[in-house]
This record gives structure tokens, C-alpha cells and sequence, in this order.
């Protein structure tokens, strides 16, 4: 839904009609009291309240004027005019009514001239969104950020690039490369999709409330071309999944709730040209994928895998 509401008692006071106004530390929880929010865990809300964190975010991001943006869990909207501010027309999705029906309301009166559609909504359920956005850009709430990531990294293939800030230990999971500690189940799904990196921490003092747990940036580009068919990721994403489950086993004891029993688990990887004694946590995508490949008698050979 979109919308342009009147005079606001929480906000009345900041509105300028020349330029985008961002939310400090005062207008959050003036707008918290006005709403009678208080935020909870169970949606991971942690408002942003410093305006220089904000513009540090859209800048990682690479924002263009003109070009749509979605927001996940845009809150209180401090993020959100952060984008309108440079340019963006914002799509928001928000799963708390009375978020998704302020923040219309904010826009008008801190951004008037700003293009913001507000969808209230579960974005885990959220399969078609306006405009086609190109990026994505959010705050999201750590308890569905990588669900929500995914998710939207499926169904919403004109996303070529975003920034998100989402808890330490995910973000740092989400860059990690086979080898490192944190690498898994939700690293390889990432680079199914494309390149993603860690682009600096976020302190915990420019949330309300703060958090118990570090912030990091994450940024992602897509992949020009997919890795595969729909039929095959699905077939990769059992086989990392089943990996993972038990990644201190090797692959022909991991992978046989997909591929069978250890013989044919064995032959499968093996003909994969995949080493049936080695562990998930050593795999790429590509392995994971040619596994899956040989699996569903597609068979491609590693030398034209994208």
C-alpha cells in the first residue's frame, strides 16, 4: 500500500518540505511512545538511531537515483529515508501493522517529495513485488535474516546487487569461503546466487535497543548467469543440506539421505570427480552442483559448469 497522511505529533515538530529529514535518537522513541511500541526479540527489532550509520549503509550500497529499492523490516523508517534521501523509490515490506501504517505518515512529513510504497506483509510469504526493484537494502531482523535473504534471492531474480546488515556471526557465514570455520549450508546457497562479501561492522550503540550481539554489512552481487536450472538447485540445496547436517562425516556418509546408500553414494561422487572421503565443509557450489548433476543423469562435465 502507499500512502500520504497528515500532521504527526511525534514528528510535527522536524518536518521540513525543502529536503528528506533523517530519524535521530529522539524521533525514534517519540514515534515508539506515539505507537506504543516497544520492541521485542520476536521480531528482531533493533531500530537504527544514528543518521551517519544510515548514509554509511545507502553509500556501501551504491544507491542510484532513480532505481528501485526494497526494504526489508524498514521499522520506524530511519533506513528508509536514509534511501529516499538519495534518490530511491522505496519498496517496504513490513510484517507490523502499525510500522506499515506510520510509515507512510513519516515519509510525508520528513520526505514529502519521496516515492515509497509500504507492503504489510510476512516477507517470507512475499512472492511478487512493484517496480521490479534492482537492489535490495535492509536492516534485516537477525532471526530470518538468512531466510529472508534466500528468499528473496529466489523469487525476485531483477535484484543485481544490495547491502544488508544482519548479526556478525550470519554475515561473516555468509562471505566465508570452503575451509574456513564458518563456512556452510548458508554460504553455498549464497554463491549459488553470487558474490558476497563483509563490508565493515556496525556498532552496537547506534541501535535502540542495543542488541547483545555485533552487526556486520553485507554486501552481494548477482551472478550475470545462473548456475543452473531451478530442477538443479533444488538438488544442490538437498545435498548441501543433508552435508552440513553432518559435516564432520565424509561426503559418501553425509550425502546418502539424497544420494543412497554408501555404494551408491560413493559411485555417485566419485563420478562427479569428487573425492567420496573428503567433507562439505571443503566444497563449493560448483562440486556440490555436479554432484547433483550426475545424481539427476544430467552429467555435465566440470569443464562447462558457468
Amino acid at each position: 500500500m502507499t500512502g500520504h497522511v497528515g500532521d504527526n505529533n511525534a514528528l510535527g515538530d522536524h518536518a521540513e518540505s525543502s529536503s528528506v529529514r533523517l530519524l535521530g535518537p529522539a524521533e525514534i522513541r517519540d514515534l515508539a511512545g506515539l505507537l506504543n511500541i516497544v520492541p521485542t526479540k520476536k521480531l528482531g527489532q533493533n531500530f537504527v538511531i544514528d543518521p551517519n550509520t544510515v548514509r554509511r549503509i545507502v553509500r556501501v550500497a551504491g544507491v542510484q537515483p532513480g532505481e528501485t529499492v526494497v526494504e526489508v523490516g524498514p521499522g520506524l523508517g530511519s533506513l528508509t529515508l536514509g534511501l529516499l534521501e538519495a534518490g530511491a523509490d522505496v519498496v517496504a515490506v513490513e510484517i507490523d501493522g502499525r510500522l506499515a501504517a506510520q510509515l507512510p505518515e513519516t515519509a510525508h512529513l520528513l520526505a514529502p517529495d519521496a516515492r515509497l510504497t509500504v507492503i504489510h506483509a510476512d516477507a517470507l510469504r512475499v512472492t511478487e513485488l512493484p517496480d521490479s526493484p534492482a537492489r535490495l537494502v535492509a536492516n534485516l531482523p537477525y532471526n530470518v535474516s538468512v531466510p529472508v535473504l534466500l528468499h528473496f534471492m529466489e523469487h525476485f531474480p531483477t535484484l543485481r546487487a544490495g547491502v544488508v546488515m544482519v548479526q556478525a556471526e550470519v554475515g561473516y557465514r555468509l562471505a566465508a569461503g570452503p575451509g574456513s570455520k564458518v563456512y556452510g549450508a548458508p554460504s553455498v546457497k549464497a554463491e549459488w546466487y553470487g558474490t558476497w562479501r563483509t563490508s565493515g561492522q556496525v556498532s552496537r550503540q547506534i541501535f535502540w535497543p542495543v542488541p547483545n550481539v555485533d552487526s556486520v554489512l553485507v554486501g552481494f552481487d548477482r551472478r550475470e548467469v545462473a548456475l543452473g536450472t531451478e530442477e538443479e538447485r533444488l538438488a544442490t540445496f538437498a545435498l548441501v543440506d543433508a552435508g552440513f547436517q553432518q559435516r564432520r562425516k565424509m561426503l559418501r556418509q553425509s550425502l546418502q539421505p539424497v544420494l543412497g546408500d554408501t555404494v551408491a553414494a560413493t559411485a555417485i561422487i566419485a563420478a562427479a570427480g569428487v573425492d567420496p572421503q573428503t567433507r562439505s565443509e571443503q566444497l563449493t557450489v560448483h562440486d556440490f552442483l555436479t554432484i547433483a548433476r550426475v545424481f539427476t543423469g544430467v552429467g555435465i562435465p566440470r569443464s562447462e559448469l558457468p
